[in-house]
């Protein structure tokens, strides 16, 4: 596929929405690769890294091994996805203890448009299809109901984490970053980012890519044999997620960290009109707007030819 400078310039912006969405415990830069009309692409180059790339790079040379890696499609995208990530973490966990209802009504309104960009990519509906949608959204709507658990940072377990994750972070819907606040990993990794704890990040990073390149095998064998059931299991799962991102919450139970701060354990999400304090009701709903007229930017930049 050729491609310009600025179509890897925008391949780059991309990764950047991909990053941002997977450093907030709820959303899926699965959705935002899926929206951009990269999704596909993105599984395929993934799950075509293999052995097979050395042999390419000892017969045919370097230029053969990156074409058949598609080495600039990631480049672009890692670039994005890496920079963002890393810089939004904080920012993230700024927004979502100090303004979490607006940061949540942004990404709400994303969320929703997202559910009718992916819908609409089933080709033929039917009864298996359907109760692939149901299931998804059950499993999904499950997820967000879990507490999470203590942090730990095992390097077997941050390696485990990372591999969980990460197959997260690339199915549309379910939250990377909410796995890892589900398995008590967020914290431990958001603190090795700050703190640049080498060690601590290489551990997930390695989890991260041999889970990825797992996952991204089977997900490609899905589309190719089930692709309208695939499509509708990624529908419900992001449309069960709206549990989780819904702005307006009640704690039923906290639990206490190490440094003796008390942080939610289970939440209910309630009506704006039945929340204890300021509901910031007008600005949820132009920040919701917002998020839902991003989708449409996006999909708009997906469905022209990269």
């Amino acid at each position: 596929m050729q491609r310009r400078f600025l179509d890897y310039f925008i391949l780059s912006l991309k990764g950047i929405a991909m990053g941002a969405a997977d450093a907030v415990p709820g959303v899926s830069g699965g959705t935002i690769a899926f929206i951009s009309g990269i999704y596909e692409e993105l599984i395929t180059t993934i799950s075509n890294v293999n052995l097979s790339l050395i042999t390419t790079l000892r017969k045919e040379g370097f230029k053969a091994f990156w074409n058949q890696l598609n080495g600039n499609f990631l480049v672009a995208l890692l670039t994005g996805i890496v920079i963002s990530f890393v810089s939004f973490m904080r920012l993230a966990k700024y927004l979502i203890e100090n303004h979490p209802i607006l940061i949540w009504s942004f990404f709400f309104g994303l969320i929703v448009a997202s559910i009718f960009f992916v819908g609409k990519q089933i080709q033929k509906w039917n009864l298996a299809v359907i109760i692939s949608l149901i299931a998804g959204a059950l499993i999904a709507y499950y997820i967000t109901t879990l507490p999470s658990m203590a942090n730990n940072d095992n390097p077997l377990f941050l390696f485990f984490a990372g591999a969980i994750a990460i197959c997260a972070m690339i199915l549309p819907g379910i939250s990377g970053s909410f796995i890892l606040v589900i398995l008590g990993a967020y914290k431990t990794l958001s603190d090795a980012l700050h703190d640049f704890d080498i060690k601590k990040i290489l551990i997930f990073a390695v989890g991260a890519v041999v889970g990825l390149l797992s996952f991204s095998r089977v997900l490609k064998w899905l589309f190719k044999n089930y692709h309208n059931i695939t499509l509708a299991i990624l529908t419900g799962f992001i449309f069960g997620s709206l549990n989780k991102i819904w702005p307006w919450k009640k704690v039923l139970t906290w639990r206490t960290n190490s440094k003796g701060e008390q942080i939610p354990l289970l939440e209910e999400s309630i009506l704006p009109f039945n929340f204890d304090g300021d509901s910031q009701l007008t600005a949820a709903l132009a920040l919701m707007i917002v998020g839902f007229a991003t989708i449409f930017i996006l999909e708009k930049l997906g469905s022209k030819k990269q």
